[in-house]
């Protein structure tokens, strides 16, 4: 009777706990709506002039339709921005919304964006289909790093390494696309190298059970250093032979790139950015609706019943492990043959790092993440975007722009997300 009594207590007790801990989250979630209220109404739209203006253009090229912009009063769009995202706080801070959250959280983000938007280009005027078309370019190796990640993951290999293979991926496809004149065959080359490099890991991890995260920042290591070694000493001298590929120009799809706002975003790209939607449909299909899905999520959630039934544990997780990279590596290329047309010394600048960001921000998932690099990406543009109009702000503060948002949202995951149950923990069969 006693040992009932004393569970029973503790169970209350860890009900508390929990209740206690949702009440917490509730409130800090309900402070940050506050604060973006505040920095909206005294930092966007206080100081602008009353009868200042924001315009928007919303034609990007020439299509059959025009639309004509879209002119806002900078002040009273900026005032009643900060009210709405003002009302969202109070009503988060006094009764929350629940498992909701997260589209709130989303709106706030959105009505945060675009008061910055209205503060911007207040008295002058922007393309929103521009920054919107950007954002879709700059979020493509974002992209292709998390969906990396949500492959090795989802079998229980956290993946530090997409940073190295995004670099291999890149350095492989300029080198290769310029020596057969093909970047074709370079794009084909940079899967094979991070494909290579996710072996090394695989081996690591999965054979020798070397603790991933360290494995992960050895490749990292080992790519920037053997990738800038062979820049300086090998592609400088030769620049012309090894390293001018053809760049993959953009490819409008008939019809749909003649669609109004939505024709230039998502229709007018090239090859890297088609290629990348294929995959995250194919891999979300294939995670959630496939035998193969099935038994992946199996070993990374317990690869210890996914063994009894007959799954092959550690074939699952190399194989994935290995596509994971030749994502990556595909994604590498993008900054050489779909986007600059060289390379250079950690061109990749971190997208490896913020590709995880953005699939803990994904959860994990196909869409999610693709959604989750946007954000990144729409931080990307518009800093890009910034630094072209005079704002005042200093030019490095604008270059943090997409590392201040990664740090901000993994910070504002804590707690919320959960990952595989046996990520990042070796299986060893008995």
């Amino acid at each position: 009777m006693g040992l009932v009594t004393a569970a029973v207590g503790t169970a209350g007790t860890t009900m508390t706990r929990a209740e206690r801990q949702a009440r917490t989250r509730q409130r800090v979630l309900g402070l940050i709506f506050m604060a973006a209220a505040v920095i909206m109404a005294v930092g966007f739209a206080l100081p602008v002039a009353s009868d200042a203006t924001s315009g928007f253009n919303l034609n990007l090229g020439t299509t059959v339709i025009q639309l004509p912009p879209v002119t806002l009063p900078s002040k009273a769009t900026g005032f009643v921005l900060a009210g709405a995202v003002a009302f969202a706080a109070a009503m988060q801070l006094t009764r929350g919304f629940g498992p909701r959250w997260a589209l709130v959280l989303g709106l706030v983000a959105i009505a945060f964006v675009f008061g910055f938007l209205v503060w911007v280009a207040a008295g002058q005027s922007m393309n929103l289909t521009g920054v919107l078309q950007s954002t879709i370019q700059r979020s493509v190796p974002i992209v292709f790093g998390a969906l990396a990640g949500v492959l090795c993951e989802r079998v229980g290999v956290v993946n530090i390494a997409i940073e190295g293979m995004l670099l291999s991926g890149a350095f492989t496809a300029a080198v290769v696309g310029s020596v057969t004149d093909n970047p074709w065959i370079g794009m084909v080359a940079a899967v094979a190298a991070g494909g290579l490099m996710a072996a090394i890991l695989a081996v690591l991890a999965i054979r020798y059970r070397v603790d991933q995260i360290i494995a992960g920042f050895f490749i990292n290591i080992f790519a920037s250093g053997l990738t800038a070694f062979l820049a300086v000493r090998w592609l400088s001298p030769h620049q012309e032979a090894l390293n001018r590929p053809e760049v993959l120009g953009p490819v409008p799809i008939p019809l749909l790139s003649e669609i109004p706002i939505l024709g230039p975003i998502l229709f007018r790209h090239n090859i890297f950015v088609y290629a990348l939607f294929v995959l995250i449909i194919v891999i979300h299909l294939g995670l959630f609706y496939t035998r193969w899905g099935l038994r992946v999520r199996a070993v990374g959630e317990h690869p210890k019943a996914a063994d009894t039934v007959g799954i092959n544990v550690y074939w699952v997780r190399y194989r994935n492990v290995i596509l994971g990279g030749m994502v990556a590596g595909l994604g590498g290329a993008f900054f050489t043959i779909g986007s600059t047309g060289g390379f250079e010394r950690d061109m990749s600048g971190g997208r490896g790092y913020i590709g995880l960001a953005a699939m803990i921000f994904g959860g994990w998932n196909p869409i999610g993440s693709f959604l989750a690099g946007l954000v990144f990406g729409f931080a990307d543009a518009v800093q890009s975007r910034l630094s072209i109009l005079s704002i005042g702000i200093p030019s490095e503060f604008l270059l943090m722009v997409p590392y201040v948002v990664t740090i901000v949202v993994v910070a504002g995951l804590v707690g919320r997300t959960r990952a595989p149950a046996a990520d990042g923990k070796p299986y060893i069969k008995e």
